[in-house]
């Protein structure tokens, strides 16, 4: 209950729209090209919710409850245009450009130690989900639950790329500042993440 109350009212608003509309871009990236179907529409939606949706909370969270140990308060603001446009290229492309918004951080005197350990906490919480998610395909497939099967390989693949995405040293994403922070655990970091994107996306998981 404490932690939920460290949730404002607007910050909750704001993290629920953009999971709405990020599980609506993931939903119509995995269909692109495929005839409109509701139901399978419907069917890729809830798995994008529970996938894409729950690997973006986790994300946020972990850069705001990090920021918060340190003592400065934290709260995830959407961008509304970028959700706009991860939905248009969604529908248009089939490309997901994961950016609905951020975690601002409210402090004047945050070290670059603290700053990288914020940033780092994002990616870590996406690698740490890629495990349930990884043994939920074992025991779905060993059970012939194939639906569940489903839903932890799209967990897997969509962690990894949030991960991946995120650790890119450029501009404001976490990567530049964990680099600039310590570039060892950086560059561990990051090949762990591209190489469980890369196997992902190779089929390999």
């Amino acid at each position: 209950m404490y932690i939920w109350e460290q949730i404002p009212p607007h910050e909750r608003r704001d993290l629920l729209v953009a999971w709405l509309a990020l599980s609506a871009a993931f939903t119509l990236a995995m269909i692109w090209g495929q005839r409109l179907n509701p139901v399978i529409m419907t069917q890729f939606f809830v798995i994008s919710l529970v996938t894409a949706g729950i690997a973006f909370i986790i994300h946020e969270m972990a850069h705001k409850f990090t920021a918060m140990k340190y003592g400065y308060w934290a709260e995830f603001q959407m961008n509304s245009m970028m959700l706009v446009v991860a939905v248009a290229m969604a529908a248009i492309a089939g490309i997901v450009f994961a950016a609905p918004g951020a975690t601002m951080i409210y402090g004047t005197s945050i070290s670059r130690e603290e700053n990288g350990k914020i940033s780092l906490a994002g990616p870590v919480s996406n690698l740490i989900l890629i495990i349930p998610f990884a043994a939920l395909v074992f025991f779905s497939q060993a059970a012939g639950l194939g639906i569940l099967a489903v839903i932890g390989i799209v967990g897997i693949k969509v962690n990894a790329m949030i991960a991946a995405f995120n650790l890119l040293p450029i501009g404001p994403l976490d990567g530049a500042k964990i680099l600039s922070w310590n570039p060892a655990i950086f560059a561990g970091v990051a090949l762990i993440a591209f190489g469980i994107l890369f196997g992902s996306l190779s089929g390999f998981f």
